[in-house]
This record gives C-alpha cells, structure tokens and sequence, in this order.
C-alpha cells in the first residue's frame, strides 16, 4: 500500500506534463494498459522487488485514470448541473468499485489470487477494446451562461406550475439545404434534452418546401424560465449555426403553447 501511494503522488507531479503532451484519450489509454499490465506482472511473478515495482506502477496508472476521469467529467458540466451530475459520477464509479471488489474477492476465494488478477487484467483490456471508440471530449468549451434569450412575451401572468409547454420555432430554409440544417438542428436537439425538454421534434410543412417548425416540450413554465438561464455560450455557438439557415432579416417566430 505504500508504493502504491508513493506511485499515486509521484503520479500527480509528472501529470501535469505529460497530459499536455498526450492530451486526455491518450492519457487515459496509458493508465488503462498500464494497470493491466501491472495486474498481469503481479500474477506471474513472485517476487517482493517485483512486487513492489508494479504496486508502484498501479498507484501512477490509477492517478493518470482518476485525474482524468474526475476532470473530464467537471470540464463537460456548467454550473447549473454540475452538483448534480458529480452525483451521478461519484455513485457510479464508487458503486462499480463496490460490486467489482465483491467480485473479485469471490473469484480469488474460489480460483485463487493469481486467477483473479488474470482474469481482471483481460477483463480491463477487453473493456478498452470494447470503448475505445468512446472519447473524452478535448476541446475547451465555455460553459459560462449566455443569457441571450429574450423573455417570452405573454398578455397574462403564468403561474410556475402550469405545463405542460410545448415551445415552437418556426424556420424558413433553403431546400437545397435542407440535409445540412437538419443535420445541424439535430445536433442542437441535444442540447434542448439538457437543458430540461424531455420531447422533440423537426416538423416540415408539407405545403410549403423549405418551411420547417422544432418542437420541444418541457413540464412546466418554471422548467422553460430554467431553460433560458441554463443556456451556455457554446449552446449559443450552437444555436447560431442554425440559425445561419434562416433566410430572411428577421428571427424564427417562437410561439410558447401552454396545456389548457
């Protein structure tokens, strides 16, 4: 337990470096092979020098697969969810800690010790090869709030808890791009499902090429004012790219529809 400590803090001193050099999927790819490896050697070779060798090097390769995990998943949260989905994180990789030690310690009380660090350190290259097309994202992305949506404009006061809302925007489009935009708007898709929609939809009218409605739901009036404050400015880069297939000078109509 000491070398692996000792690893883990020699780890956070040469991180900062090589993580420039390689970048996070790299980073990650490293501590994942390198903590297989470690688990193969312990298994294969009785030797305290050995051993303590690769204790060693499983306490850097954790610390390379930690710091990167941790700081991926703060760097893709604003603020306004961030508490909420490190929640999320924490429960899901801890409970995994939870169950793996669970199973491992069954296998190594049936198979033997060295059959479980074989077993986990296949099983952990093979579960690289399965999501090595999964990437972190490495772009920096600013996450601030926009604020630059208008107020919806409404004749009577709303009360927070009344929804469902369904919000429509009404686009006119180029139909010789119509493949691009809906390749664009799909991506923004996402994006409305973040930040409260729990429906959408792309319609086209089919009277008048070219014309198209989006069309999200959200629960209530409250979840949609939330809406407005939960806009980054990379949603808003987003939503300029699609907004660049409106013709015309003036914005999408955007009509605000309340269950009656």
């Amino acid at each position: 337990m000491g070398a692996v400590g000792a690893g883990a803090v020699s780890g956070a001193f040469v991180l900062p470096r090589i993580d420039r050099r390689l970048g996070p999927n790299a980073l990650l790819t490293l501590g994942t092979a390198g903590t297989a490896v470690v688990l193969l050697v312990l298994a294969s070779l009785h030797s305290r020098p050995v051993g303590l060798g690769a204790a060693f090097c499983a306490g850097l390769m954790w610390i390379f697969v930690l710091s990167t995990l941790n700081v991926s998943a703060q760097a893709a949260l604003p603020d306004w969810v961030r508490g909420r989905g490190l929640s999320i994180y924490g429960a899901t990789f801890f409970g995994a800690m939870t169950l793996g030690a669970l199973a491992w310690g069954a296998l190594a009380s049936g198979w033997g010790i060295e059959t479980a660090l074989r077993c986990a350190g296949v099983g952990m290259l093979a579960g690289w090869v399965a999501l090595r097309r999964i990437r972190l994202v490495e772009e920096k992305r600013d996450l601030t709030p926009a604020g630059h949506w208008p107020e919806p404009v409404v004749t009577v006061p709303v009360e927070d808890r009344r929804g469902p809302v369904m919000v429509l925007v009404e686009y006119r489009i180029d139909p010789s791009r119509a493949a691009e935009f809906l390749a664009a708007i799909r991506e923004l898709a996402g994006q409305r499902r973040r930040d409260g929609a729990y429906q959408w939809d792309i319609m086209e009218d089919a009277a008048h090429p070219g014309a198209y409605t989006e069309c999200f739901q959200l629960s209530s009036w409250a979840e949609h004012e939330r809406q407005h404050a939960r806009i980054t400015r990379h949603d808003a880069n987003l939503q300029a790219c699609v907004l660049a297939f409106h013709l015309g000078s003036d914005a999408p109509r955007v009509r605000h529809l309340i269950a009656a």
